[in-house]
């Protein structure tokens, strides 16, 4: 054999046995990964998964499972690329088509509705009766209206609770105080030995913190629960009875080996210290997990998470009621669990069961929903609670305050690397207001009157006027009302206003104009055809604003007059002026008034007007208490002789009586 042949055969023997290291490598790395899988330390495994994939060749069978399996981790972890990881399965032909389920719920949560539609579909294809792709699909076409509806609270990522780079979850008022709260966290304590994430997560060990308002009514920064929280496990979810002396709460031992799971214990609360937990014993196999517990008030019914056997799919809803030291524990069945996972339930003392999941219609990942129970049925109503509580991230974690509609709940919304924040929420009051000046025809103050409010709900109320014309009044909601302004010498004024329909607090603005009944009050809008008595259709507001003042004041009778300027001869002035006020009376009679409340007179030139503080306020030129003769429109320029004449012409009325048909 030539040195050149023996040195081709030995290059060929290293290069077969590298690939043969290489591929032992990958299979080795490969099975790393899966066992971590398995034990789920999803965030080690996902980390192995991404390393792993790009070095196994195209046509390398194994390597559309591994991108399921990224996808499957990142999935649980929350992670922005999980939809990628699904596409490279699905473009390298993973068998399995629960891969497009998948991906679809992947849409959701990163609220990709309209791309998510399609895979939900693929998925339906093969398996139409599935409950999860059903909803998905449903919710893919109906999230963005579902997002886009009107809702009153309004919500708000409080700061003090939260850290960067940490997780913030489920708090839980402690019994019936509104200033005491008690959540999860993995931020780091001060001592703690802890030094690197768990491998399940990727975070920190989470430990329970508790905090309370200060005098101020702010909340205090938060500080650890030293009594409960314990090396080496992971503390969970809270809840509390009525009276805050008695606590449940989630625990499991924090193992980057073996999948623990997780157990609920109890505490008592005495003389300010928490004694020492104990499990509370609901099922009989000790190997399965229980957590996220929600006490009733009395601490006779206990609703918490399982994924026991017998379970619907994913993890249920289950309900234990206690029978002296034990607990009779049932699935809450298929109206609240679904093929899904059903979560971190809260009870509300008035009996409703708030509770969040990713297996009913949802705005994608876990959403919030409302659970009323119908004894007429025995049935639950189940409910999305909608936004703003719910978002395409994961809403969990609601409580409510012991009275009204405010409190907090948690979100990873707008957190890339799937943190969770406390959220609060709030219920604002509606309040409705009318508020409004008084003044006469002539834009005076009128500070010595009232307004009347009657209300179609029963609300009767009399209102002062403030020296300055003001008044306020706070209204009720979904009522219609009827306003009446009155003062002495004026004549009353109605307007009407309703709160119905109405989705948000509003201030309405009603001001009134009165009438005086001692001198003539002159109409600006109403006007006529040039040198004639037809009446403008520009004149119907104001037309219509008289038909309104004699309806408010059906006691009264009125002179209708119209006067003319100086230009002109004055029989025809006088003649013009008398149609043009039969005009307006015609109309009014049309109208519905009376005609033997009306009386048309037309002065022609004979009566001008006199100059008072408003006019003498809007043209300088012409002094309080001067007559607009000829005599003195003729010492005026002649633009300001054409402003006097106009003043001149006008239609005015006044009261001849107050008592018609009141005797």
């Amino acid at each position: 054999m030539n040195q050149n042949k023996f040195t081709h055969i030995a290059a060929s023997f290293l290069i077969i046995f590298a690939v043969l290291l290489c591929g032992c490598g990958i299979g080795a790395r490969i099975r790393k990964a899966d066992m971590k899988y398995e034990i789920g330390e999803y965030y080690a495994a996902g980390e192995l998964y991404k390393r792993i994939y790009p070095k196994l060749k195209r046509g390398d069978k194994r390597k559309a499972e591994i991108a399921f399996k990224q996808g499957e981790c990142y999935r649980l972890l929350g992670h922005p690329r999980t939809p990628n990881a699904y596409q490279n399965a699905i473009r390298l032909h993973y068998p399995d088509s629960i891969v497009f389920l998948r991906q679809g719920q992947a849409f959701m949560r990163q609220g990709k509705y309209s791309d998510a539609i399609k895979p939900f579909e693929t998925y339906l294809e093969g398996y139409p009766d599935d409950s999860l792709a059903k909803n998905g699909l449903l919710a893919a076409k109906n999230a963005a209206a579902w997002r886009k509806e009107f809702s009153r609270y309004k919500i708000q990522e409080v700061d003090v609770f939260n850290q960067k780079r940490t997780s913030n979850f489920s708090p839980q008022f402690i019994g019936s105080s509104a200033d005491a709260l008690m959540f999860t966290s993995n931020r780091r304590a001060k001592g703690s030995k802890e030094i690197r994430p768990s491998q399940i997560t990727g975070q920190m060990t989470n430990n329970l913190y508790s905090t309370r308002t200060n005098s101020q009514g702010k909340w205090e920064s938060p500080e650890p629960c030293e009594e409960l929280n314990a090396e080496g496990m992971e503390q969970g979810v809270c809840s509390f009875t009525q009276d805050g002396k008695t606590m449940y709460f989630s625990r499991s031992f924090s193992s980057d080996t073996i999948d623990v799971g997780a157990q609920i214990y109890v505490s008592e609360r005495g003389g300010g210290e928490w004694t020492e937990p104990h499990q509370v014993i609901l099922f009989s196999d000790s190997t399965i997990s229980v957590g996220h517990p929600a006490i009733s008030a009395d601490g006779e019914t206990l609703v918490f998470v399982s994924d026991a056997p017998e379970g619907l799919g994913g993890k249920d809803l289950w309900v234990g009621r206690k029978e002296g030291d034990s607990w009779i524990v049932d699935n809450l069945g298929p109206d609240i669990n679904t093929a899904g996972d059903e979560m971190f339930p809260t009870l509300r003392k008035n009996g409703r069961l708030y509770f969040a999941s990713n297996g009913h219609p949802g705005m994608g990942g876990l959403d919030i929903f409302i659970a009323t129970y119908d004894e007429n049925t025995q049935r639950w109503h189940v409910a999305n609670i909608g936004q703003p509580f719910n978002s395409e991230a994961d809403d969990f974690g609601i409580t409510f305050a012991p009275e009204g509609e405010h409190g907090f709940f948690s979100s990873n919304r707008n957190q890339r690397k799937g943190f969770d924040h406390i959220y609060s929420f709030e219920l604002p009051e509606l309040r409705y207001i009318v508020e409004g000046k008084v003044t006469d025809t002539s834009n005076e103050i009128i500070g010595d009157g009232a307004v009347r409010i009657i209300g179609t709900d029963g609300f009767n109320a009399k209102v002062q006027l403030k020296k300055d014309g003001t008044y306020k009044v706070k209204l009720n909601p979904n009522a219609q009302y009827v306003m009446l302004c009155t003062s002495r010498g004026y004549l009353n004024q109605k307007s009407q206003l309703t709160t119905a329909g109405e989705r948000d607090s509003k201030t309405y603005t009603q001001n009134f104009s009165l009438a005086t009944i001692s001198k003539p009050v002159t109409m600006d809008n109403i006007f006529y055809e040039f040198g004639k008595w037809e009446l403008t259709p520009q004149s119907e507001a104001g037309l219509q604003s008289l038909v309104k003042l004699l309806n408010d004041n059906p006691n009264i009778t009125i002179e209708l007059s119209a006067h003319t300027d100086m230009v002109g001869n004055e029989a025809a002035n006088k003649t013009l002026s008398e149609k043009r006020a039969q005009s307006v009376v015609d109309y009014l009679i049309k109208n519905g008034i009376e005609k033997e409340r009306l009386t048309p007179v037309g002065y022609g030139k004979d009566k001008p007007v006199v100059v008072d503080a408003a006019l003498n306020k809007k043209y300088n030129f012409l002094p309080v208490g001067q007559q607009l003769t000829p005599d003195f429109i003729l010492t005026l320029t002649e633009p300001q002789q054409e402003t006097a004449n106009q003043i001149n012409r006008r239609t005015e009325f006044k009261v001849i009586s107050t008592t018609y048909k009141l005797y």
